[in-house]
């Protein structure tokens, strides 16, 4: 059976932890930061994690991490 291929575009912006959390860069702080709250920016600095059929989809494409 050959190897499976890991969707490197999802890899670039997830990652999986140990226990098979995954986690994600919090959306939103492209542009147009003036009109958000400081509050608001310093809470989308964190990664948030990414739940129920969403993280299983980026399992499935990221095999080996």
């Amino acid at each position: 059976m050959p190897k499976l291929k890991t969707k490197k575009k999802a890899a670039k912006r997830f990652r999986v932890t140990k226990n098979g959390k995954v986690l994600a860069k919090a959306t939103g702080r492209r542009h147009l930061l003036s009109d958000k709250a400081p509050k608001k920016l310093r809470q989308m600095r964190q990664t948030i994690e990414v739940m129920g059929r969403v993280a299983q989809n980026i399992k499935a494409v990221m095999p080996y991490c």
